[in-house]
């Protein structure tokens, strides 16, 4: 099942567009790969968690552990594989989030689900599940072998222009939307998701889609800046 979960009047009426648009968006709009029709995927849901902070909107991000395997350092939201004893794509993102920030789930109102998504890399199927933070609780990294750091980003930098554009791998046909927020770089499945999700908010300003950088030298130059090194002038 897709779509809202509650009355839209329930939420902030910021968030009331993404609540009413959810049940008339299909996975297509999200990503070009579709779900497998056999059983090789496994299923997996991302609490897409929103709350209102000192500067506004803003959403809960976490950047994976540099040691991990799969995804090393990479920002993502909250989430993971399903589980026998979960109550389903809901009850998997809740789940996941407080294993993983510590988020208090009683404080958290899911309002809306969203289209499976097909993740080739990782073969996961991946449900996406939008909530309001109504109750805002302390959040960290749980389990520094998986977390790395937890942080509430304002829609606000997410939206400003200069944070926003593309990267593409060399070797690899695609591109895709990126951000660089709050000593954060969000690329990949994430960004993607989350470019889509201000768009349909009607949250997007315009940004400079053609400006498309090489993955590997954007995010050199973004950990040279969090580590206070100098970057390398473009010639």
């Amino acid at each position: 099942m897709t779509g809202p979960l509650v009355d839209p009047e329930a939420v902030p009426a910021w968030l009331q567009p993404l609540v009413k648009i959810s049940g008339d968006v299909d996975a297509a709009a999200f990503s070009r790969f579709s779900v497998p029709p056999d059983a090789s995927y496994r299923s997996a849901s991302v609490l897409m968690l929103f709350g209102e902070g000192p500067q506004g909107p803003d959403v809960l991000l976490q950047r994976r552990a540099d040691t991990l395997g799969s995804h090393a350092g990479q920002v993502s939201f909250p989430g993971g594989g399903a589980e026998p004893g979960d109550d389903g794509p809901v009850g998997t993102a809740l789940r996941e989030a407080e294993e993983e920030t510590g988020v208090e789930p009683s404080g958290v109102l899911p309002v809306a689900v969203f289209p499976e998504l097909f993740v080739p890399v990782s073969a996961f199927a991946v449900t996406p599940v939008l909530a309001y933070w109504r109750t805002p609780s302390p959040v960290h990294a749980v389990d520094p072998g998986e977390t790395a750091a937890v942080a509430r980003v304002p829609v606000a930098e997410l939206t400003d222009p200069a944070n926003r554009f593309q990267v593409r791998r060399e070797g690899f046909d695609w591109k895709g939307p990126a951000f660089d927020v709050g000593g954060l770089f969000v690329w990949g499945f994430t960004a993607g998701l989350l470019a889509m999700t201000l768009s349909l908010g009607g949250w997007e300003r315009d940004w400079d889609h053609g400006d498309v950088r090489e993955l590997d030298v954007a995010l050199a130059e973004h950990q040279a800046r969090v580590d206070g090194r100098q970057v390398p002038e473009k010639e």
